[in-house]
């Protein structure tokens, strides 16, 4: 069980107090009220968002550099810290809520097979990583599939939420956030992962039987568990919640819908969802449709709004994936067209623009081409519904001053192009 120590408890309460008091300032109230305005189709800016990958975070904010003790409480104080330092330190369009969001205990079991994986490592904890798919006879090796299992620790959720009203009572509210919390239903991954990158993209023309077998698995799969969800009363409406991992703010008030009970479980339908198929970047629109999306559609459409897209490019897509009735969000990604996607989208859908990370991780930093990339994405889109989002960033080569440098140019050139 995790412990609470008083000294902890005073870092996380004093931590605590600080994201209370940003929460409920007048800049993340008009953060909430530009959201608001850009998911209902009715942006008056673009918004700005920058996130560091995930590894330098971790080095950013190393055990070593956290002030508590236990690793229960390092875990939350990281979190807390992580989103101070966003808002002080880049001041992109973040929102931070007044609210600790304390999210449940699921886990999952796996397919009935397992891939077995190797990770390289070149001493910084970089490297990349090889894996035996455990599907090799088809269709013999079907009969080992199984639908993954969920569980949820109800008892080590009521203990840690205990520990957590503890920490910030008088400070901060505890909010339970039991929505799934798996990045994507894409199903591409999990292909992928069961047969293997180059066997997923023959199979398309060698063994296209057993892969719309496999597709179809993976699709009843993603349905039942969904299902799970919903009949153990483990949805909550993400309608406030920060971000969405592919990217863009999910505050709405399109969400939930109009006959929630507030304080009941959530519906799918109440709840954003996010789907891709990154893995297909070099697939034909007609086998992207035949193999992907025909699958991913069933499933999707039971959301109340959608995001789809993350790094593969839709302009070759876009007639495929608009079939989407609740579809809000689309990515486009640096190998996109813009002029295209603008065309496209129109002001019908969120242009959610992701530049190339490249930018801010190449080792000369280049303002012109920062400025004439930017520039390039709001010409095309004046007026429509823009967000700008700077993710995947793999280094800052020692100088994470130039998150906040690209926040600052973003904004100029907002302002020099949208008034």
């Amino acid at each position: 069980m995790p412990v609470l120590t008083p000294h902890d408890k005073d870092i996380l309460r004093r931590l605590g107090a600080e994201i209370a008091a940003v929460g409920s300032s007048p800049i993340m109230d008009e953060r909430r009220r530009l959201s608001v305005k850009l998911n209902r189709l009715e942006a008056e800016r673009p918004l700005v968002l920058l996130w560091p990958g995930g590894e330098l975070l971790n080095a950013a904010f190393s055990p070593d550099s956290l002030s508590c003790r236990e690793r229960w409480a390092q875990a939350h104080e990281r979190e807390l810290r992580q989103q101070l330092w966003s808002h002080h330190f880049i001041g992109e369009d973040i929102i931070i809520n007044p609210r600790f969001e304390h999210r449940g205990f699921v886990t999952s079991s796996d397919f009935g097979v397992t891939s077995r994986k190797q990770w390289g490592n070149d001493g910084l904890g970089h490297g990349s990583m090889v894996w035996e798919p455990p599907l090799v006879q088809l269709p013999e090796d079907f009969s080992r599939l199984h639908f993954r299992t969920h569980a949820f620790d109800r008892e080590s959720f009521l203990e840690e939420r205990s520990l957590l009203e503890e920490a910030f009572d008088g400070v901060l509210p505890v909010v339970h956030r039991g929505i799934w919390y798996q990045w994507t239903m894409g199903l591409t991954i999990e292909a992928v992962d069961l047969i293997g990158l180059e066997r997923f993209l023959f199979a398309m023309y060698d063994e296209p039987d057993h892969l719309h077998t496999l597709m179809a698995f993976l699709r009843d799969d993603c349905q039942q568990m969904l299902d799970w969800f919903e009949v153990e009363g483990l949805l909550q409406p993400n309608n406030g919640d920060g971000i969405c991992a592919a990217g863009g703010c999910f505050h709405t008030d399109l969400l939930p819908q109009s006959d929630f009970v507030p304080g009941q479980p959530a519906r799918l339908r109440d709840c954003w969802a996010l789907s891709e198929s990154q893995e297909t970047v070099g697939v034909s629109p007609e086998m992207f449709e035949e193999f992907v999306f025909q699958y991913q559609l069933p499933f999707i459409t039971r959301f109340g709004l959608a995001c789809y897209g993350c790094c593969e490019p839709l302009d070759t897509r876009w007639h495929i994936i608009k079939r989407l009735p609740n579809l809000r969000r689309v990515s486009v990604s640096p190998w996109s067209n813009v002029h295209v996607m603008a065309e496209h989208l129109g002001r019908e859908y969120i242009f959610s623009r992701k530049p190339n990370p490249t930018l801010i991780s190449c080792a000369h930093w280049d303002e012109d081409a920062i400025r004439a990339d930017l520039r390039e994405t709001l010409l095309a889109t004046h007026g429509l519904n823009v967000e700008f989002i700077m993710k995947d960033i793999m280094t800052d080569h020692g100088q994470p001053w130039r998150y906040a440098r690209w926040v600052q140019l973003a904004r100029e050139e907002i302002d020099r192009v949208w008034g």
